[in-house]
């Protein structure tokens, strides 16, 4: 189930709620990806609030929307990089993309496995894909208030298997976004708290959020080659046979 564009560009940009989780989602990705300079770096699902770093040393930059949620320019005041797609055909060439972010994509699909296939696709030798989704375990994923509400959560394991399962190699991961989903004031002057106090308190408070880091796995290609077959290779230390004299 896709929320609608506009319900999640209000999310992250008209509301308090929303402002703090970018800020602290994309925190945690500057951690994986300090920098994109020269690179080709595509979103996919709604990750724009995410991917504003990179926009002024990335080669190339591009914003893929799923068509059940919708497309909206962006960013704003700059040249549009937003497509509508399709969520299983993207139109990207092969193996061209540097680093690839689905956010509000992947737990919304009704085909994650053609999703991730297309992914797999995309992404080039070396590249890097990142991966955020709802945290099952999470406060967040059990509130229709935010757009972590909808959709398939997942818990680590059960992500990094689909991925490993599409030849994606699963690299880090963090859970992040302690915070209640609240916007009412007490949690929102507690944020900042709730956020530092996360990681000592997650088996009292899981993140909202969990973020995977994957490389793209090549498998050796199986072509016939050029071989050379040894019927006997250790014949050289076989004894000799014995000579009769006649």
């Amino acid at each position: 189930m896709h929320l609608d564009v506009q319900d999640l560009r209000n999310f992250y940009y008209r509301s308090g709620l929303g402002r703090a989780a970018k800020g602290i989602i994309q925190k945690e990705i500057l951690q994986f990806w300090p920098e994109a300079k020269g690179q080709t770096v595509v979103g996919y699902g709604f990750a724009t609030p995410f991917l504003r770093p990179y926009l002024k040393d990335a080669r190339r930059m591009i914003a893929l929307m799923p068509a059940p949620q919708g497309v909206i320019s962006w960013p704003q005041k700059l040249p549009n990089v937003s497509v509508l797609c399709e969520e299983t055909y993207w139109p990207l060439e092969t193996g061209h993309v540097d680093k690839l972010l689905v956010a509000h994509g992947l737990e919304s699909s009704e085909q994650p496995s053609a999703l991730l296939t297309e992914a797999w696709r995309v992404l080039g030798p070396g590249g890097s894909a990142m991966f955020i989704v709802p945290n099952r375990a999470g406060l967040w994923s059990r509130s229709d208030t935010t757009p972590f509400g909808y959709g398939r959560p997942y818990t680590q394991i059960q992500l990094e298997t689909q991925l490993k399962a599409h030849n994606f190699l699963p690299e880090h991961h963090i859970t992040t976004l302690f915070q209640p989903p609240s916007e009412r004031p007490f949690w929102r002057r507690t944020a900042k708290m709730w956020e530092r106090l996360g990681g000592r308190i997650s088996i009292v408070a899981a993140g909202g959020v969990l973020i995977v880091c994957a490389s793209k796995r090549v498998q050796a290609s199986s072509g016939l080659g050029l071989r050379e077959t040894v019927r006997k290779p250790l014949e050289v230390l076989q004894p000799k046979p014995e000579i009769k004299p006649v």
